[in-house]
């Protein structure tokens, strides 16, 4: 844990091929964040077959499938795997990868498994969009000429097919066009490496595309406030290009709309973007911090309660965590970060099987986690190899550098090395957020250095917390949410304690009760033996909901990482004293619950709340 600071007290420069965007030279994470990224990489990253993947582009046989998005999701998170451990064993992996899948590329540029009459239908331009982030990803981290190479062929062969055929980008594949439209992105990167203007000129027809009538329409829809659930009909066929509510294709699109508006100096494609997310967290994001179902948007945050089928998709939840983090580079607003952080601790860290062989497909509020199906004839699915990404994303937004200005975005027991134009800063994290809400982070320079140090207050924190440095307090104008700025000269061993008040409570919505502690979402499960998880019950709480409740970190006697006792009095039989009686009932952390995948275990969130129409009315509290 100290080897960053005494890496730093002897000038040693970290390696440079492990820098990554944040400014963090270098980091790592312990504690429960730390261990579950270093098993989704030695696990889950490492340990895939990566000849598998690149097998299907030998051999142009496909016509309706999705074999080509697998090699570049896998190939993405692995980088992002490398820039946080800059394991050397992982790096040549990479290039070996990298080396392997630029082989497949046709005389003509073409990367794909497609066969010729096909191509331009289906998910053939969503792969090629994979295999351009992939290389352009593998670039920025290695400077191969060739990789960036490969990407110009790639996208000059696209540009030429459409020309040639007279195809709108819109109308071809899935959903309105947004599976193929989401290309946009590596285009917009490919045009910021190359400067070269037919790049940005294909950005600019993609986006003209998308604004013709009867296409998804993403930046005229969302500045008319359409809400995401609502942006086309309900479609005859689910799966088809009918159908324009599906989540991850549209967060897809709004991810390259992004940047091409900072390149374009545009705001209106950032404002769409925004206005979108706002609907999202507004209509859709459920407790644990993800949503959709059967992987479409469907108005599922006042419907969260109710059991459904295939909710909460893995890769829904990874790219809603990617668009927040790109949308908090965009604007420095923490709201974002809040909500990152709530998928990180819940949605994200539930997706994961205990021991990291697998990521689930889907991870509900109720029920039980499972393997995907194998698709595509291969033996991996979406989730499984988009999963690492979310992980990945961990470390590289942790810490945020602009200027002469560092964001504390998330509490971890850490050590960091961060890049301040050319200064050094180490910061040493001791926390067992958000088990509690201290934290305790040291600062140390090789000279007196001024910075700005902004800490970031949750929005469930209000004005419940303190802030020291070197022991004494520091105005907390910080409400709801937001930074608290420390402007000053930092020198060695400057330390900051942050001391939040977290407590449990209870969360209400349509007639049912969730636990909450902090960010954490906690579930009842049927390994703890005792009682129907999904029976009804009271919890017991204040009038301002606060439950009293002591957490505790069983990771060393127990499957979950944080357990608590709750009183509730369960059931609707109150004439036997018995059951009417308070019981002390163990909840665990959402990530925790069902982490065994096993067929015969259940948990759950919601609560069914029991109705008692002989006392006070209930006091109601919205969920976040």
């Amino acid at each position: 844990m100290k080897l960053i600071k005494w890496m730093l007290a002897l000038g040693m420069l970290l390696p440079t091929q492990a820098f990554s965007q944040s400014g963090a030279e270098r980091i790592e994470i312990e504690g429960f964040i730390g261990e579950r990224i270093n098993t989704c990489i030695e696990k889950r990253v490492k340990t895939q077959d990566v000849s598998e993947l690149t097998h299907p582009f030998r051999h142009m046989t496909e016509g309706g499938w999705w074999q080509s998005e697998f090699f570049g999701k896998w190939m993405l998170g692995a980088i992002g795997s490398y820039r946080y451990t800059a394991d050397p064993e992982l790096l040549q992996t990479i290039k070996d990868a990298a080396a392997d899948f630029m082989a497949t590329q046709q005389p003509d540029g073409y990367i794909g498994n497609y066969k010729p009459e096909d191509r331009l239908t289906n998910w053939d331009i969503w792969g090629r969009k994979y295999s351009a982030l992939a290389l352009l990803s593998y670039y920025r981290l290695t400077k191969d000429e060739k990789a960036l190479k490969a990407v110009e062929r790639l996208i000059d062969h696209l540009i030429k097919e459409l020309k040639n055929k007279n195809v709108n980008i819109a109308t071809t594949g899935f959903y309105h066009g947004m599976a193929s439209c989401s290309i946009l992105e590596p285009v917009v990167y490919l045009y910021k490496e190359t400067n070269k203007p037919q790049y940005l000129d294909f950005a600019k027809s993609i986006v003209e595309c998308i604004e013709q009538p009867g296409n998804s329409q993403l930046i005229s829809k969302a500045l008319q406030d359409i809400p995401v659930s609502r942006r086309s009909a309900f479609p005859k066929q689910w799966w088809s290009f009918e159908n324009g509510q599906k989540a991850y294709e549209m967060m897809s699109c709004y991810e390259g709309l992004i940047e091409l508006g900072k390149v374009l100096d545009e705001p209106l494609y950032l404002e769409a973007a925004v206005r979108t997310v706002d609907n999202i967290l507004r209509d859709e994001i459920n407790l644990a911090g993800s949503g959709a179902a059967f992987e479409c948007w469907y108005e599922g945050k006042k419907k969260q309660t109710l059991p459904t089928y295939h909710t909460m998709e893995t890769c829904v939840t990874f790219t809603w965590m990617q668009l927040c983090a790109r949308l908090w580079r965009a604007t420095a607003n923490p709201l974002y970060m809040d909500e990152f952080e709530r998928t990180m601790y819940n949605a994200l860290m539930a997706s994961m099987k205990k021991d990291g062989s697998q990521i689930s497909k889907y991870s509900p509020l109720e029920g039980r986690r499972q393997s995907g199906e194998e698709q595509c004839g291969m033996h991996i699915n979406c989730c499984n190899a988009n999963g690492p990404r979310g992980f990945a994303l961990i470390p590289e937004n942790a810490y945020q550098v602009n200027g002469d200005q560092i964001y504390v975005n998330l509490y971890l027991d850490s050590d960091a090395v961060l890049a301040l134009g050319k200064n050094k800063v180490a910061v040493d994290m001791q926390t067992r957020y958000p088990l509690d809400g201290k934290i305790e982070l040291t600062i140390n320079t090789k000279k007196e250095t001024a910075f700005g140090l902004k800490i970031r207050i949750p929005s469930w924190a209000g004005s419940d917390f303190s802030v020291s440095v070197n022991g004494e307090p520091q105005n907390n104008p910080v409400k709801d949410g937001g930074y608290l700025s420390l402007n000053r000269k930092w020198t060695k061993n400057d330390r900051i304690t942050i001391d939040f008040d977290l407590k449990t409570r209870v969360m209400h919505c349509e007639h049912s009760q969730a636990v909450t502690h902090g960010p954490l979402v906690f579930a009842r499960d049927s390994r703890f033996s005792d009682g129907d998880v999904d029976e009804c019950a009271a919890i017991q709480c204040d009038q301002n909901g606060v439950v009293p409740a002591t957490l505790n970190d069983t990771r060393e006697n127990s499957f979950a990482w944080i357990t608590m006792e709750v009183p509730m009095i369960l059931g609707t039989d109150l004439e036997n004293p018995e059951n009417k009686a308070v019981r002390m009932i163990h909840f665990c952390d959402f990530a925790s619950s069902g982490n065994d995948w096993a067929t015969t275990g259940r948990y759950r969130v919601w609560i069914p709340e029991t109705l008692h129409v002989m006392s006070e009315p209930y006091h109601q509290y919205s969920t976040r």
